[in-house]
């Protein structure tokens, strides 16, 4: 009775932690929205760089493989590459048809900093060789692209890309749009002034938007002569935290890595900079304000997914576990089933389940029973991602953002989970050795 006892309640822990996690299949439909709506030069970058995370990791630069990555895919990974390949492609072709030579960016856009998001799967695609099979010239395109950025991007004094085609102004947004791109370039080109000239426009943005005076919250557009919004837009701080991870992560797993260590330690203390800066301003019910601290503005699950997906991250790329009880307690409200009242605190978490079952409805194309998921699996509530200062829905950055999150928190797991208050809630596969263990002594 013993031996069936400890077996039944271990195992029963382990079906909780499995049931915090999303099932493969409502990631599938999360993936057919983003899919659907991602239409915009930054919705692609997102998208891209999302399912490389998701469903590709070797080739992302936030995993534990070296970059550059093979040039050579692995069988086992090329369907899951096919979609990142589909949005290069079809982003050169459309670019040839215009038959504009010289510097210019992958997509025509009012922003001169959205374009380049998109190019870290362009470098990808020309790096195993995608050009061979479909006759696109990648490099060129990156190289134009890269071009663009240095010779035709206005800049202030000082040497910050404007993210305006129309203004010298400066958005957070960019922090994820150009320097990984501009890190990837210089690793995969063995470029060292590139690689250095990532980190320095981070720096630089930092210079202008870091609000010391709110706590280290960013402003989110600053310098030009209309748009300026000195308010601390979530979105913006967790693009920009994002955004410094990625590079982060491509330095590290560079073969530059030991001549960037002074760079790597400050990206790693900015991030957290904006961690600690945004986290004392989360909401009881898990989700930040669009303005962080302006209770006057709604709540907002895009910006709260994808910054949480960065406290994982500087977990594994950084050893900073500071965050990580919190953004366990994040994950879980994000992740919440119908119903449930949320309480958030620095120390606990009172998650009461509704009996609505969290399972998928239907053939596979709605989504019903999640808090924070309408039944068409858009995450909700969100900013409008075309007016920053409305509420919106179906927002394909956000769509990106949860399966950000996705990864991130696999991958922490599967590094070992640092930094979690319980290991059994984090670590589902420590778990199940406890329980084969318990199940030997009692049994010997």
């Amino acid at each position: 009775m013993v031996l069936f006892f400890v077996a039944g309640l271990l195992l029963g822990l382990y079906g909780q932690v499995r049931a915090q996690n999303l099932a493969s299949a409502q990631i599938s439909v999360i993936s057919e929205r983003l899919a659907q709506g991602a239409v915009h030069s930054w919705e692609y970058g997102a998208r891209a760089e999302a399912l490389l995370k998701l469903n590709a990791p070797t080739y992302s630069v936030v995993s534990f493989n070296a970059v550059p990555p093979p040039h050579s895919i692995p069988s086992n990974i090329t369907s899951a590459l096919s979609e990142v390949f589909t949005i290069a492609h079809n982003i050169v072709v459309a670019r040839s048809l215009s038959n504009i030579t010289g510097p210019q960016p992958l997509i025509a856009d009012t922003s001169a900093g959205d374009p380049a998001s998109i190019g870290v799967s362009v470098l990808l695609a020309n790096w195993t060789g995608q050009g061979a099979l479909d006759g696109l010239d990648y490099a060129g395109a990156a190289q134009d692209q890269l071009h663009y950025l240095f010779q035709n991007v206005s800049k202030t004094k000082d040497g910050a890309f404007s993210h305006r085609v129309d203004q010298l102004q400066l958005w957070s947004d960019s922090v994820y749009m150009v320097p990984p791109f501009l890190a990837y370039y210089g690793v995969l080109t063995q470029n060292q002034t590139i690689l250095g000239e990532a980190y320095t426009q981070i720096r630089l943005y930092r210079k202008y938007l870091r609000d010391t005076a709110a706590g280290n919250l960013w402003k989110h557009v600053q310098l030009g002569q209309t748009g300026i919004d000195d308010g601390h837009w979530s979105t913006g701080n967790a693009w920009a935290a994002a955004g410094m991870i990625r590079v982060l992560g491509t330095i590290q797993r560079s073969p530059f890595a030991n001549t960037f260590k002074s760079q790597q330690n400050d990206l790693a203390h900015w991030v957290h900079e904006i961690h600690g800066a945004m986290y004392s301003r989360i909401n009881s019910n898990g989700l930040f304000y669009n303005y962080a601290d302006n209770n006057a503005t709604f709540h907002d699950a895009s910006s709260t997914a994808l910054l949480a997906s960065t406290v994982y991250r500087l977990s594994l790329l950084g050893n900073i576990h500071t965050y990580i009880p919190l953004a366990e307690q994040v994950r879980k409200a994000l992740l919440a089933s119908a119903g449930t009242i949320v309480s958030i605190a620095t120390t606990s978490t009172t998650l009461v389940p509704s009996t609505t079952s969290t399972a998928l409805a239907g053939t596979g194309t709605t989504v019903s029973g999640l808090l924070h998921f309408t039944p068409e699996g858009w995450l909700t509530p969100v900013v409008n991602p075309y007016s920053y200062g409305v509420q919106g829905s179906n927002s394909p950055e956000a769509q990106a953002f949860i399966l950000e999150l996705q990864a991130a928190w696999r991958d922490w797991v599967a590094g070992g989970a640092q930094g979690s208050n319980s290991a059994r809630e984090a670590r589902p596969h420590v778990l199940m050795i406890g329980v084969i263990l318990v199940l030997m002594i009692v049994i010997t």
